[in-house]
């Protein structure tokens, strides 16, 4: 999820707008009413502003409603983003944009704020971000190979990805590797997608949100928050 990048997501049609940019904070526990700990990873979402709004009938053919978070001073954007921010009356550019489609026509305008009080009717939301980066990695560690056999016969190749350009598995294109071919290599800096994860609380004063599950990312990264796609 890189600055500045545009993604196209879709969201209920009963819901005018339930999606937020932010930061991933890190972990806590909270309590329920038996007493129990529940983990939970708190998420510092919103407050966005509405930078433009695309409609069906309008130019752009499709309804949607583009968010921005995070302020930015001018010197550190570009012409074209403080020109398309200042079109919405926003006072700063921002840093980041993205994109929700939505199946009925947008009631938002531009220039409004969208917070986390969007969520406060909701109890399972999709998660999007960058995963950790891991560097190079073998086989094993990033395709959960099992490795060769820890018996009598096996000297120095325990954790060997095995055959890799034989002749038989390649038929008709001669002793090449497959492309495609999982091996070591890069491990990590991925967008990931979390899905139906439980959303446990919304603190509206401080925009936070507790939830559930894997957040993909470290601390600090950003992510996406949205209503569930299929679960609700």
């Amino acid at each position: 999820m890189s600055d500045n990048a545009t993604s196209t997501l879709s969201a209920p049609a009963e819901l005018p707008l339930a999606a937020l940019l932010g930061r991933k904070v890190g972990m806590t526990r909270v309590y329920d009413e038996a007493g129990a700990a529940i983990p939970v990873t708190v998420v510092q979402a919103g407050p966005c502003t509405v930078t433009q709004v695309k409609t069906e009938d309008g130019k752009d053919g499709y309804n949607a409603v583009q968010l921005g978070f995070e302020d930015v001073k001018e010197r550190r954007s570009t012409k074209p983003i403080v020109g398309h921010c200042k079109k919405a009356g926003l006072a700063a550019p921002k840093r980041f944009f993205r994109e929700v489609r939505l199946a009925v026509k947008p009631r938002i305008a531009p220039g409004a704020t969208v917070d986390v009080s969007c969520f406060a009717a909701i109890k399972w939301v999709d998660v999007m971000g960058t995963s950790k980066g891991k560097g190079f990695q073998g086989a094993m560690k990033r395709w959960h190979f099992g490795g060769q056999p820890a018996s009598h016969g096996t000297e120095r190749k325990h954790r060997s990805p095995g055959s890799i350009g034989g002749g038989q598995g390649t038929r008709g294109h001669g002793r090449a590797i497959k492309k495609g071919k999982k091996m070591a290599g890069h491990m990590g800096v991925d967008r990931i997608t979390t899905r139906n994860l439980a959303l446990i609380g919304v603190d509206k004063e401080k925009h936070l949100l507790l939830i559930k599950g894997t957040v993909p990312g470290a601390n600090g990264g950003l992510v996406f928050v949205r209503k569930a796609k299929t679960k609700s």
